[in-house]
């Protein structure tokens, strides 16, 4: 293993395990998104607001010390019996070593299969483990942690954002919502300064001029904060993103985005890259956020940047259409745009509207909540009106909408056809 801790990695993990748990409501996959999101929380977050980069994979000069232990150090944390039991079974503590002679706690026995050999009641165990996980995990805290890279890095808070957004939603949980508005504010407050993203942010200062990544995840983490929670700032900030991003990234001749800005300093090759790595493509996410985006605006630049931008990784998305997901989404967008439902009413009336729509797998459905009192200056959605004390919503597909839609069974029904 290497112990390394990348913000990006748990930010797509919890999206990705986040995705799994509303097709299969598998509770165990809800855990492993609230605990990945607990310990970014707890260990990764900027008194200001965003959110570090790494932890890293060593301590006192030794690798993984900060995670790996003895029997012996277990045995003295966990009392005799089934706690004792129950833990090192289901961590590999019965077996051989799995690191340099000591354990790096991973699991090899099944808990229902503990608790059968054992003659407990499976939710039994599972409290037994918990309690125990909970002395370890105390025990752990009082150890030297591992150094942690300081910096904000704009494109991986991004991601970051949006998994606070979506698990907020599916969760009801507020305090979620609340981190990734903060991190939001903070990136306006500090890292977006005269009409442009600055890439890092460290020690009170932002540095280096921001890349296509930075643009283009943040307009799609805010696209999910909206929906989870609609705030004007935010969507205005979204659709100054989409234009600075358009405006110093697109190569016009050609489509596509460059990764670096039009006044970046002169590289030998002004990159421009269509396929995934370890993060989704800077292109793909761009084109997937700009076709969203340019539906719910009725904005058609932002859809032919998008479309200029598929066709530009044409030859790849042709070769090596498993290299190129995240443009295949957009693709996917492009030539069968997905539903955008928007709600407007009595701010106190719009949860009973949302409830419902929240805990469904739709992936290329945006589902925005906005008061009757909000987006009054946004010239663009003005079109999204309600009467004023009724609730309404409107379901468009690409950028036809249908009639308000004046109760939530109505919209239930017509949602059931689409």
């Amino acid at each position: 293993p290497h112990f390394e801790k990348m913000l990006y990695d748990n930010a797509l993990l919890s999206d990705a395990y986040l995705d799994a748990y509303v097709v299969t409501r598998n509770p165990r996959y809800a855990q492993v998104v609230r605990e990945t999101l607990d310990y970014i929380l707890r260990d990764m977050l900027d008194a200001e607001g965003g959110f570090h980069s790494t932890e890293d994979a060593d301590s006192e000069g030794e690798e993984g010390k900060f995670y790996v232990w003895s029997r012996e150090e277990i045995q003295g944390e966990l009392a005799e019996g089934p706690e004792r039991a129950i833990f090192m079974r289901h961590f590999g503590f019965a077996g051989p070593s799995n690191f340099e002679g000591k354990w790096n706690p991973c699991v090899t026995e099944s808990l229902p299969d503990i608790a059968r050999s054992m003659h407990l009641p499976e939710n039994d165990a599972r409290e037994i483990l918990d309690r125990a996980r909970a002395k370890i995990l105390a025990a752990r805290a009082r150890r030297v942690r591992p150094g942690r890279d300081e910096k904000i890095l704009t494109s991986w808070n991004g991601l970051m954002i949006k998994g606070l957004a979506v698990a907020g939603r599916v969760f009801a949980q507020p305090d979620l919502v609340d981190s990734a508005a903060k991190a939001v504010d903070f990136i306006r407050t500090h890292v977006w300064k005269d009409g442009r993203l600055s890439a890092t942010y460290q020690g009170g200062r932002p540095r280096f001029a921001g890349y296509l990544d930075d643009y283009a995840f943040l307009i799609d983490a805010l696209l999910e904060l909206l929906q989870t929670r609609w705030n004007d700032e935010h969507f205005l900030f979204a659709v100054d993103l989409a234009e600075a991003m358009l405006a110093h990234f697109e190569d016009s001749a050609s489509g596509g985005f460059f990764f670096t800005a039009h006044d970046h300093e002169h590289l030998i090759q002004r990159p421009k890259t269509f396929t995934d790595d370890a993060l989704p493509s800077g292109n793909g996410i761009a084109a997937h956020a700009l076709v969203r985006l340019g539906h719910v605006l009725g904005e058609p630049r932002f859809i032919r940047a998008a479309e200029r931008a598929v066709r530009a990784a044409w030859e790849e998305l042709t070769q090596y259409p498993q290299a190129c997901v995240a443009l295949m989404l957009a693709l996917d967008e492009l030539v069968a745009p997905g539903q955008t439902v928007v709600i407007r009413g009595d701010q106190a009336q719009l949860a009973s509207w949302l409830e419902p729509l929240c805990g469904d797998y739709a992936q290329k459905r945006l589902v925005f909540g906005i008061p009757a009192t909000s987006a009054r200056a946004i010239e663009k959605l003005a079109s999204y009106a309600a009467p004023e004390g009724e609730t309404v919503a409107y379901v468009c597909t690409g950028t036809q909408c249908s009639a308000p839609q004046k109760t939530r069974a109505a919209l239930a029904e017509l949602l059931s056809r689409g």
